[in-house]
Protein backbone atom coordinates (compact mmCIF):
# COMPACT_ATOMS: atom_id res chain seq x y z
CA UNK A 1 0.00 0.00 0.00
CA UNK A 2 1.11 3.57 -0.65
CA UNK A 3 0.67 7.10 0.66
CA UNK A 4 -1.26 9.86 -1.08
CA UNK A 5 -0.64 13.47 -0.05
CA UNK A 6 -3.18 15.97 -1.38
CA UNK A 7 -2.24 19.67 -1.19
CA UNK A 8 -4.93 22.36 -1.37
CA UNK A 9 -5.35 26.08 -0.82
CA UNK A 10 -8.45 26.32 1.40
CA UNK A 11 -10.81 24.04 3.32
CA UNK A 12 -13.41 22.46 0.98
CA UNK A 13 -11.17 22.75 -2.12
CA UNK A 14 -10.06 19.20 -1.39
CA UNK A 15 -13.63 17.96 -1.31
CA UNK A 16 -14.74 19.50 -4.58
CA UNK A 17 -11.66 18.58 -6.61
CA UNK A 18 -10.25 15.42 -5.01
CA UNK A 19 -12.83 14.16 -2.52
CA UNK A 20 -13.51 11.06 -4.56
CA UNK A 21 -9.89 10.03 -5.04
CA UNK A 22 -9.20 10.61 -1.34
CA UNK A 23 -12.04 8.31 -0.29
CA UNK A 24 -11.11 5.79 -3.00
CA UNK A 25 -7.50 5.68 -1.79
CA UNK A 26 -8.75 5.13 1.77
CA UNK A 27 -11.09 2.33 0.70
CA UNK A 28 -8.25 0.72 -1.27
CA UNK A 29 -6.10 0.61 1.87
CA UNK A 30 -3.72 3.50 1.21
CA UNK A 31 -2.67 6.17 3.71
CA UNK A 32 -4.27 9.54 2.94
CA UNK A 33 -2.74 12.85 4.04
CA UNK A 34 -4.40 16.24 3.46
CA UNK A 35 -2.37 19.46 3.60
CA UNK A 36 -4.13 22.85 3.52
CA UNK A 37 -2.13 26.01 2.87
CA UNK A 38 -4.64 28.26 4.67
CA UNK A 39 -7.71 28.10 6.87
CA UNK A 40 -9.84 29.96 4.31
CA UNK A 41 -10.05 33.14 6.37
CA UNK A 42 -11.58 35.16 3.51
CA UNK A 43 -14.39 32.78 2.64
CA UNK A 44 -18.15 33.31 2.81
CA UNK A 45 -18.91 35.09 6.10
CA UNK A 46 -22.42 36.54 6.37
CA UNK A 47 -23.54 38.47 9.44
CA UNK A 48 -24.42 36.23 12.34
CA UNK A 49 -22.41 33.22 11.17
CA UNK A 50 -19.76 33.27 13.90
CA UNK A 51 -19.98 33.12 17.67
CA UNK A 52 -18.48 35.92 19.74
CA UNK A 53 -14.69 35.66 19.64
CA UNK A 54 -14.73 33.06 16.87
CA UNK A 55 -12.92 33.68 13.60
CA UNK A 56 -13.86 32.28 10.22
CA UNK A 57 -10.52 30.50 10.12
CA UNK A 58 -11.34 28.79 13.42
CA UNK A 59 -14.71 27.64 12.14
CA UNK A 60 -13.36 26.40 8.83
CA UNK A 61 -10.55 24.46 10.49
CA UNK A 62 -13.12 22.54 12.54
CA UNK A 63 -15.18 21.92 9.41
CA UNK A 64 -12.07 20.76 7.54
CA UNK A 65 -11.42 18.13 10.19
CA UNK A 66 -15.00 16.89 10.03
CA UNK A 67 -14.90 16.65 6.23
CA UNK A 68 -11.51 14.93 6.37
CA UNK A 69 -13.00 12.25 8.61
CA UNK A 70 -15.75 11.64 6.06
CA UNK A 71 -13.19 11.26 3.26
CA UNK A 72 -11.00 8.84 5.19
CA UNK A 73 -8.07 11.19 5.74
CA UNK A 74 -5.48 9.81 8.16
CA UNK A 75 -3.60 13.08 8.77
CA UNK A 76 -4.63 16.72 8.29
CA UNK A 77 -2.03 19.49 8.38
CA UNK A 78 -2.20 23.26 7.89
CA UNK A 79 0.88 25.01 6.47
CA UNK A 80 0.00 28.17 8.42
CA UNK A 81 -0.54 30.77 5.69
CA UNK A 82 -3.43 33.23 5.36
CA UNK A 83 -6.09 33.18 2.65
CA UNK A 84 -5.32 35.67 -0.14
CA UNK A 85 -8.83 35.99 -1.55
CA UNK A 86 -9.12 36.71 -5.27
CA UNK A 87 -7.00 39.88 -5.26
CA UNK A 88 -4.19 39.91 -7.81
CA UNK A 89 -1.75 41.27 -5.23
CA UNK A 90 -2.17 40.02 -1.70
CA UNK A 91 -0.99 41.54 1.56
CA UNK A 92 2.09 40.26 3.34
CA UNK A 93 1.55 36.97 5.12
CA UNK A 94 -0.94 35.68 2.59
CA UNK A 95 -0.21 32.46 0.77
CA UNK A 96 0.16 34.03 -2.66
CA UNK A 97 2.92 36.33 -1.34
CA UNK A 98 4.76 33.52 0.45
CA UNK A 99 8.28 32.67 -0.62
CA UNK A 100 7.85 29.59 -2.82
CA UNK A 101 11.07 27.96 -1.66
CA UNK A 102 10.22 28.43 2.02
CA UNK A 103 6.68 27.09 1.62
CA UNK A 104 7.95 24.21 -0.50
CA UNK A 105 10.41 23.21 2.22
CA UNK A 106 7.53 23.02 4.72
CA UNK A 107 5.52 20.78 2.42
CA UNK A 108 8.57 18.73 1.45
CA UNK A 109 9.09 17.97 5.13
CA UNK A 110 5.65 16.36 5.26
CA UNK A 111 6.27 14.49 2.01
CA UNK A 112 9.48 13.05 3.45
CA UNK A 113 7.87 12.17 6.80
CA UNK A 114 5.16 10.30 4.95
CA UNK A 115 7.42 8.80 2.28
CA UNK A 116 4.73 9.97 -0.14
CA UNK A 117 4.19 8.03 -3.34
CA UNK A 118 1.81 10.56 -4.89
CA UNK A 119 1.19 14.30 -4.47
CA UNK A 120 -1.80 16.14 -5.90
CA UNK A 121 -1.68 19.87 -6.67
CA UNK A 122 -3.66 22.07 -9.08
CA UNK A 123 -2.87 22.82 -12.70
CA UNK A 124 -0.67 25.81 -13.51
CA UNK A 125 -3.71 28.06 -14.02
CA UNK A 126 -5.05 27.24 -10.57
CA UNK A 127 -8.07 25.73 -12.33
CA UNK A 128 -9.92 29.05 -12.56
CA UNK A 129 -7.25 31.61 -11.69
CA UNK A 130 -7.48 31.75 -7.89
CA UNK A 131 -4.11 33.19 -6.73
CA UNK A 132 -3.79 30.68 -3.90
CA UNK A 133 -4.52 27.79 -6.26
CA UNK A 134 -1.78 28.98 -8.61
CA UNK A 135 0.56 29.14 -5.62
CA UNK A 136 -0.38 25.57 -4.68
CA UNK A 137 0.85 24.50 -8.12
CA UNK A 138 4.14 26.35 -7.71
CA UNK A 139 4.80 25.30 -4.13
CA UNK A 140 3.67 21.71 -4.59
CA UNK A 141 5.70 21.21 -7.74
CA UNK A 142 8.84 22.48 -6.03
CA UNK A 143 8.16 20.46 -2.85
CA UNK A 144 7.92 17.26 -4.87
CA UNK A 145 11.29 18.06 -6.43
CA UNK A 146 12.86 18.65 -3.00
CA UNK A 147 11.37 15.50 -1.48
CA UNK A 148 11.81 13.27 -4.51
CA UNK A 149 8.12 12.41 -4.64
CA UNK A 150 7.81 10.17 -7.70
CA UNK A 151 4.33 11.05 -8.98
CA UNK A 152 2.62 14.44 -9.11
CA UNK A 153 -0.93 14.77 -10.42
CA UNK A 154 -2.38 18.20 -11.19
CA UNK A 155 -6.08 18.36 -10.37
CA UNK A 156 -8.04 20.18 -13.04
CA UNK A 157 -11.49 20.49 -14.57
CA UNK A 158 -12.49 18.84 -17.82
CA UNK A 159 -13.66 21.83 -19.83
CA UNK A 160 -16.24 19.90 -21.85
CA UNK A 161 -17.58 18.15 -18.75
CA UNK A 162 -18.02 21.39 -16.79
CA UNK A 163 -19.90 23.00 -19.68
CA UNK A 164 -22.34 20.09 -19.71
CA UNK A 165 -22.76 20.43 -15.93
CA UNK A 166 -23.41 24.16 -16.27
CA UNK A 167 -26.20 23.46 -18.73
CA UNK A 168 -27.81 21.01 -16.28
CA UNK A 169 -27.65 23.54 -13.45
CA UNK A 170 -29.03 26.32 -15.64
CA UNK A 171 -31.98 24.14 -16.60
CA UNK A 172 -32.66 23.26 -12.94
CA UNK A 173 -32.53 26.93 -11.98
CA UNK A 174 -34.71 27.92 -14.92
CA UNK A 175 -32.22 30.43 -16.26
CA UNK A 176 -30.30 30.88 -19.47
CA UNK A 177 -26.64 29.94 -19.33
CA UNK A 178 -24.67 33.19 -19.59
CA UNK A 179 -21.71 33.42 -21.91
CA UNK A 180 -18.46 33.38 -19.98
CA UNK A 181 -14.77 32.69 -20.33
CA UNK A 182 -13.59 29.13 -20.75
CA UNK A 183 -11.79 27.62 -17.78
CA UNK A 184 -10.49 24.22 -16.95
CA UNK A 185 -8.55 22.07 -19.40
CA UNK A 186 -9.66 20.63 -22.75
CA UNK A 187 -10.17 16.88 -22.44
CA UNK A 188 -7.54 16.24 -25.10
CA UNK A 189 -4.87 17.64 -22.75
CA UNK A 190 -5.78 15.46 -19.74
CA UNK A 191 -3.83 12.34 -18.78
CA UNK A 192 -5.86 10.75 -15.97
CA UNK A 193 -9.57 10.15 -15.44
CA UNK A 194 -10.66 8.56 -12.16
CA UNK A 195 -14.13 7.07 -11.77
CA UNK A 196 -15.25 8.01 -8.26
CA UNK A 197 -18.96 7.41 -8.79
CA UNK A 198 -18.96 4.88 -5.94
CA UNK A 199 -17.88 7.64 -3.55
CA UNK A 200 -20.03 10.62 -4.51
CA UNK A 201 -22.21 10.40 -1.42
CA UNK A 202 -19.04 10.77 0.66
CA UNK A 203 -18.26 13.87 -1.40
CA UNK A 204 -21.71 15.27 -0.70
CA UNK A 205 -21.41 14.57 3.05
CA UNK A 206 -17.98 16.20 3.10
CA UNK A 207 -19.31 19.25 1.25
CA UNK A 208 -22.09 19.56 3.82
CA UNK A 209 -19.51 19.35 6.61
CA UNK A 210 -18.18 22.69 5.33
CA UNK A 211 -21.45 24.19 6.51
CA UNK A 212 -20.24 27.79 6.81
CA UNK A 213 -19.51 27.89 3.09
CA UNK A 214 -22.88 26.65 1.87
CA UNK A 215 -24.30 29.68 0.09
CA UNK A 216 -27.72 29.99 -1.56
CA UNK A 217 -25.94 29.36 -4.86
CA UNK A 218 -24.09 26.25 -3.69
CA UNK A 219 -27.32 24.52 -2.67
CA UNK A 220 -27.82 24.00 -6.40
CA UNK A 221 -25.06 21.39 -6.02
CA UNK A 222 -25.70 20.00 -2.55
CA UNK A 223 -29.42 19.49 -3.16
CA UNK A 224 -29.05 17.64 -6.46
CA UNK A 225 -30.75 14.24 -6.78
CA UNK A 226 -28.34 11.36 -6.19
CA UNK A 227 -28.12 10.26 -9.83
CA UNK A 228 -27.53 13.82 -11.08
CA UNK A 229 -24.93 14.47 -8.37
CA UNK A 230 -23.15 11.26 -9.34
CA UNK A 231 -23.12 12.25 -13.01
CA UNK A 232 -21.71 15.69 -12.25
CA UNK A 233 -19.19 14.75 -9.55
CA UNK A 234 -18.47 11.08 -10.23
CA UNK A 235 -15.31 11.67 -12.26
CA UNK A 236 -12.15 13.52 -11.21
CA UNK A 237 -9.60 14.71 -13.73
CA UNK A 238 -5.84 15.16 -13.61
CA UNK A 239 -2.72 15.93 -15.59
CA UNK A 240 0.27 13.87 -14.50
CA UNK A 241 3.35 16.06 -14.44
CA UNK A 242 5.76 15.01 -17.16
CA UNK A 243 3.20 12.97 -19.11
CA UNK A 244 0.59 13.40 -21.78
CA UNK A 245 -1.44 14.55 -23.42
CA UNK A 246 -3.93 11.72 -23.68
CA UNK A 247 -5.76 9.79 -20.95
CA UNK A 248 -3.69 6.73 -20.07
CA UNK A 249 -4.36 6.38 -16.32
CA UNK A 250 -7.47 5.78 -14.24
CA UNK A 251 -6.04 5.48 -10.70
CA UNK A 252 -3.60 7.80 -8.94
CA UNK A 253 -2.28 4.97 -6.77
CA UNK A 254 -1.79 2.31 -9.44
Amino acid sequence: MGTLVSFHAHPNDDTTTCGGVLRKAHEDGHRVVLVLATRGELGYNPDGLLAEGETLGDRRAVEARAAADVLGVDRLEFLGYTDSGMAAAGEGGTFQTADVEEAARKLAGILREENADVLTVYDEKGTYGDPDHIQVHRVGTRAAELAGTPKVFQSTINREHIKANQRVLAERAGVELPAGPDFGTPEAELTCRVDVSAYTEYKRKALLAHASQITPQSTLFTDLPEDTFRTMFGTEWFIRTGQGPGITETDLMA
